[in-house]
């Protein structure tokens, strides 16, 4: 059973940086593409970015674009969002993903089996 654990969540001023990261155990990470959604309160869960597992093509939101990097250590079996110049719209819980999405999916919580428990961030202005 896969499993994925988030951490680095936490509150930073408008401007500032954090680093999610998100632990995959009972599974290959290299097996599998990997994505980070977020939902706010009283919002849908969006999408953010996501990497495909081979060709390290990325994918991010229009509102994220220039400002968070995903990365992965397949050595490590962890995911990592990178988010600077972070943004009081940016407050919400991250989730970590991973599954097998088709293209046309890779951007769509339904393209994704696993999920992690999510970790909260909160931008302060």
């Amino acid at each position: 059973q896969v499993q994925l654990v988030e951490s680095g969540g936490g509150l930073v001023q408008v401007g500032g940086s954090l680093r999610l990261s998100c632990a995959v155990s009972g599974g290959t990470l290299s097996n599998y593409a990997t994505g980070w959604f977020r939902q706010a309160p009283g919002k849908e869960r969006e999408f953010v970015a996501a990497r495909r597992w081979s060709g390290g093509n990325t994918y991010f939101a229009d509102s994220v674009k220039g400002r968070f990097t995903i990365s992965r250590d397949n050595a490590k079996n962890t995911v990592y969002l990178q988010m600077d110049s972070l943004k009081p719209e940016d407050t919400a819980i991250y989730f970590c993903a991973a599954g097998t999405p088709i293209v046309s999916t890779m951007t769509q919580s339904r393209g994704y089996k696993y999920w992690g428990q999510g970790t909260q961030v909160t931008v302060s202005s």
